[in-house]
């Protein structure tokens, strides 16, 4: 892998992250930040986090596909990269079908934008896909640097490296809460969770992670919330992480639902870095 992400990274809505954000990261020493939740194309601040940092690696998860075309993205590829060598990662991905109006055949059209991004030229280390069933996982082999999971377990990062086999980039998202009352986390966790217990593609691999109806059901049994939001110290959360690298993960990006992120942030990079 051309692009050094590190063994551990931050997801976070691109509307949190600006450059203070992003230095403040890497002062912390994590490797690389998540842009998350489909930032327009242009990627504009894309330049300015860079440029404030000086090692720092930013990836999007995820450019939409249904949202830019493969050409246009190219070229906010070849002008970030350009300037910026080996520290942006572009992922791409389809989504889910409830959130695009054109979500149709998601794998043919993951191909074709694959397609669409080598005629323009991105390379196949610059790049990575959001996958998680086992067809597009072994598409992001083939295709990209490899796969970005999202609200997955441990038993996913397994199977996962088994689909992409060595070499090839494993990058699990993680969501955390920092706090040691567990029915306080659990509510703040389900905030969260509860949003993608309403969509298909995410329900159907929990169900495949041997998660239930009893467990998927309405804002998810605290079972599922235990293990899609990890909680307690920073040590119990740091054995959380681990076990995603014990499980074949080269990176994992932790998502903080804590209302203030940094203590979370400060404390995992004490005990993981």
């Amino acid at each position: 892998m051309a692009i050094e992400l590190g063994k551990l990274g931050i997801w976070r809505h691109y509307s949190g992250v600006d450059a203070r954000f992003a230095a403040e990261a890497e002062k912390l020493g994590y490797g690389a930040i998540w842009l998350g939740a489909s930032p327009s194309g242009d990627l504009s601040y894309v330049d300015d986090l860079l440029a404030a940092t000086d090692s720092l690696v930013i990836a999007t998860g995820i450019v939409n596909i249904w949202q830019d075309e493969p050409a246009d993205i190219a070229r906010v590829y070849e002008r970030i990269a350009g300037k910026y060598p080996d520290r942006f990662l572009l992922g791409v991905g389809a989504g889910h079908p409830e959130a695009s109006k054109e979500y149709k055949k998601p794998y043919a059209a993951l191909v074709d934008y694959l397609d669409g991004l080598d005629a323009a030229g991105v390379p196949v280390a610059g790049r990575a896909l959001a996958a998680l069933g086992p067809q597009v996982l072994k598409l992001a082999g083939d295709r990209t640097a490899g796969a970005h999971p999202y609200l997955t377990t441990p038993e996913h990062t397994r199977s996962a490296r088994e689909v992409l086999g060595a070499g090839k980039l494993l990058a699990p998202e993680q969501k955390v809460v920092l706090g040691t009352d567990a029915a306080e986390a659990r509510a703040i966790g389900r905030k969260t969770v509860k949003f993608y217990l309403g969509l298909s593609n995410y329900v159907a691999n929990l169900r495949k992670l041997g998660f239930t109806d009893e467990d998927l059901e309405g804002e998810g049994s605290d079972r599922l919330i235990d293990a899609l939001a990890l909680h307690g110290d920073a040590e119990t959360i740091a054995r959380g992480v681990r076990a995603h690298w014990e499980a074949g993960a080269d990176h994992v990006n932790i998502q903080v639902l804590n209302e203030d992120p940094w203590p979370a942030y400060r404390a995992l990079a004490a005990e993981l870095l």
